[in-house]
C-alpha cells in the first residue's frame, strides 16, 4: 500500500499546516510550480517527491524534475504533468500522452483549482490538487492525500486553509 500526497502551484511557498498535513504520507507527488529549487528543497526534506516542473518555474526546478512522469504504483499506470485540462477539455499535449499510455490516473496542476473527476471515456481518474502556495487567484489553498492499494484509490481526503 503507498500514502500518497499530492500538491501543485506551490509557487515558493511551503508552510507548516502544507508540511502538517503531509506527515503521514510515503510520497509527495507535486504536479509543478514549485517556484525555486529551495522550495523543492524544503518538501524533498519533508518527504520522498516525485514531481515535474510547471510553466513558471526555471531551469533550477527543469534540471530537477522532468515535464512528464509516467510511473506505476500498487498497480495503476501514472501520467503526470502540469498543464493538463479536464475531460472534454484536455490541453493538445496531454491528450496525445493520455491516448499513447492510457493511465488509470492523470495527474495535472496549473489551474489552481482543485478537481477529482472520473473520466469515463479514457476509464482514468484526473487528479488537479489545486493550488497549494499563496500565489494566484485562489482564495483556499488546497492539497490531497490517499491511499493506493492493489489497483484501487481509496480514503482520499481534501487538506484546505485560508491564503493568508
Amino acid at each position: 500500500m503507498a500514502y500518497i500526497g499530492l500538491i501543485s502551484d506551490t509557487h515558493c511557498y511551503f508552510d507548516n499546516k502544507l508540511r502538517e498535513f503531509l506527515k503521514p504520507v510515503d510520497v509527495v507527488w507535486h504536479a509543478g510550480d514549485f517556484g525555486n529549487v529551495e522550495n523543492y528543497s524544503d518538501i524533498v526534506t519533508c518527504k520522498p517527491v516525485v514531481g515535474v516542473y510547471g510553466n513558471c518555474d526555471g531551469y533550477d526546478i527543469r534540471e530537477i524534475c522532468p515535464r512528464i512522469q509516467i510511473f506505476d504504483v500498487e498497480g495503476m499506470k501514472v501520467l503526470m504533468m502540469h498543464i493538463g485540462g479536464y475531460p472534454g477539455r484536455y490541453d493538445f499535449n496531454a491528450l496525445r500522452l493520455i491516448e499513447a499510455h492510457r493511465p488509470d490516473i492523470f495527474v495535472c496542476g496549473h489551474s489552481h483549482i482543485l478537481k477529482v473527476v472520473n473520466d469515463k471515456h479514457y476509464n482514468m481518474l484526473v487528479l488537479n490538487p489545486g493550488a497549494a502556495g499563496i500565489q494566484g487567484f485562489h482564495l483556499v489553498r488546497t492539497a490531497l492525500r490517499f491511499h493506493i492499494d492493489e489497483g484501487k484509490i481509496h480514503d482520499m481526503e481534501v487538506g484546505e486553509w485560508k491564503r493568508s
